[in-house]
């Protein structure tokens, strides 16, 4: 991974960050700490008790740690794998490769204050930051047309008018744009940092943004205050209320859903759209990437984590969670350890993963009936490609996404495929002269297909030649003629088996396929005293914005309201 090398050592597992990606060999020193150029730090034992125990260190699981430990609560994070990150985490693949595992699509990561991405708002607090390249487009390739597509607020209207049926389109998507931005407003003016899981939320949200919130209904207009009740409610009643018909317009907004959330716009809440044009379609808007790859953003929280004294053991599986007395006191480690919370266990697994974990007959009947029948969204497919950039064409471009045919919906499985090829902005992630590629059908594929297969298995192999098939035509037509599969130095194929196996996922799914307006994302306390729940399981819900609001919530309700109040403060928010 990039900027980081794993070190294991008997007796404990030695984590090394790094700028310069150099291997170094620690020899197991008890709990001795070595520092290098400042930022490097290897830690080789385990001890045997902390504040809060968090399990994952996923986006959600590393932003509630390092806050936690900011808040200068001793943290513990146990993670499973030999690499941090979870679905963000970055691997390292024959001689140079660096391939992103999971989310590749980022806005808003070094913004800051009160309307910052929750990302950022966590950053900020750790006093970090993400060096990222900036750019404001990517390749479509519809069953109407191959274009380049930009954000921002009158960008997208030539393609409307091009592609998507005239006049008619692009006065549609004015007046979307005039009723959504206005929106956002609203939707952002509660800071997520301010939340917690408690009373005290009247003091750090209520009290401290209330009279902004209500200036900025009374500036809205009674229309637009109006349509803001609408936030908590699926997208698509935004659309139907403005009566947008325009059949292009509805599908381009069911993408633009699907690749925030893993829903169509009937199911998706308003305000995370609303939140997403903010970023997208406002004047001076722009994309970004981490110039070292996604695996950059775990970097800095990891570098957040240890500045204020938290901890992460990798390869340290967490076999249960510990009930004693009705509250969660620890965890058992499938090597036997048991590992004390003086406070709090904080889970970043998912909840059916996280149901696993916890003594059958100590889970209220409720809780377990409503974890195992909360709908699931189906699980990836993914290619990972290591090739020569010399016969590809230079102009070409870190995104491309490609829909076979609206008409069986963007979550049909095996229709939409997105690729990335982030080594166009970072050239750092390949060797001199080559390219990295990541192609994946996002939450579409059905995990039946796969269960019960031997991994070792023809049957199996054969699936994944089968399967990925769709993902080869798509890069392909792409990359253009002069990509030839058969000269790639680097070919991984990736399937719902390899992501619940790496990534430890119930049926390897991308996580709750909640409806807005029906079912809600639970909150993150439990029917388990001491016990906490963040990650894409939890409210705001899926994608790596909300995630990260999810473990900033835990941290906050974790701590008191004065030291939630001061570090809101000390950010400026």
């Amino acid at each position: 991974m990039m900027n980081m090398n794993m070190i294991m050592m008997r007796g404990g597992v030695g984590v090394l960050f790094g700028s310069n990606n150099e291997i170094v060999r620690v020899r197991n020193k008890g709990s001795r700490i070595i520092k290098r150029k400042g930022v490097v730090v290897a830690r080789s034992s385990l001890k045997s008790e902390a504040d809060v125990i968090v399990i994952g260190s996923g986006i959600g699981g590393l932003s509630c740690a390092a806050l936690l430990a900011r808040y200068e609560q001793d943290v513990l994070v146990l993670e499973s794998h030999d690499h941090p990150g979870g679905a963000a985490h970055c691997f390292d693949v024959k001689g140079g490769y660096k391939f992103d595992s999971g989310p590749s699509l980022f806005s808003g990561l070094n913004s800051r204050g009160p309307q910052a991405n929750p990302l950022g708002q966590v950053l900020d607090a750790l006093g970090e930051s993400v060096p990222c390249a900036t750019y404001d487009s990517w390749m479509v390739y519809l069953p109407e047309a191959d274009f380049l597509s930009r954000i921002g607020p009158t960008e997208f209207l030539n393609d409307l008018d091009k592609y998507g049926g005239g006049k008619s389109a692009v006065e549609e998507w004015k007046k979307l744009l005039d009723a959504v931005i206005p929106l956002s407003t609203a939707a952002m003016a509660l800071p997520p940092l301010s939340i917690r899981g408690d009373l005290g939320v009247l003091y750090t949200a209520a009290a401290r943004y209330g009279p902004s919130l209500f200036n900025t209904f009374f500036q809205m207009g009674p229309q637009s205050a109006l349509r803001s009740t609408q936030l908590l409610k699926p997208f698509s009643q935004i659309l139907d209320s403005l009566e947008l018909k325009n059949p292009f317009l509805r599908n381009w907004i069911d993408l633009l859903s699907f690749l925030l959330a893993g829903v169509k716009s009937d199911s998706i809440l308003s305000a995370e759209m609303v939140y997403m044009f903010a970023e997208w379609y406002k004047p001076g808007c722009s994309l970004e990437y981490p110039l070292h790859g996604a695996g950059a953003i775990v970097d800095a929280l990891l570098r957040g984590l240890d500045k204020f004294g938290g901890r992460i053991s990798l390869q340290s599986h967490v076999q249960k969670i510990v009930v004693e007395n009705d509250r969660a006191i620890g965890v058992k480690l499938t090597s036997g350890q048991f590992i004390r919370a003086k406070k709090a266990v904080v889970s970043n697994a998912s909840m059916w993963d996280t149901l696993k974990l916890l003594p059958e007959q100590l889970v209220p009947k409720s809780y377990s009936d409503r974890i195992n029948t909360t709908p699931q969204c189906e699980s990836f497919m993914h290619l990972h490609l290591g090739f020569d950039a010399k016969d590809i064409r230079s102009d070409l471009g870190i995104h491309h996404i490609v829909v076979n045919d609206w008409e069986r919906g963007v979550d049909a499985d095996q229709n939409v495929v997105l690729i990335s090829v982030p080594s166009v902005l970072s050239p750092n992630l390949a060797p001199l002269g080559k390219h990295v590629l990541h192609a994946y059908l996002p939450g579409t594929e059905p995990f039946e297909l796969w269960e019960g297969l031997d991994r070792r298995s023809a049957e199996y192999r054969n699936l994944k030649a089968q399967r990925s098939e769709v993902m080869w035509r798509a890069v392909e037509r792409a990359l253009g003629p002069g990509f030839k599969r058969e000269k790639c130095e680097v070919k991984l194929v990736g399937s719902p088996l390899t992501h619940q196996r790496f990534l430890r996922r119930n049926r390897g799914t991308y996580g709750a396929a909640m409806q807005a307006g029906k079912d809600t994302f639970p909150g993150h306390s439990t029917p388990i005293p001491h016990l906490y729940c963040c990650g894409d399981s939890t409210f705001p819900g899926i994608g790596v914005p909300a995630v990260a609001a999810s473990g900033a919530i835990v941290a906050n309700s974790l701590v008191s309201v004065s030291q939630h109040s001061q570090l809101l403060d000390a950010i400026g928010i």
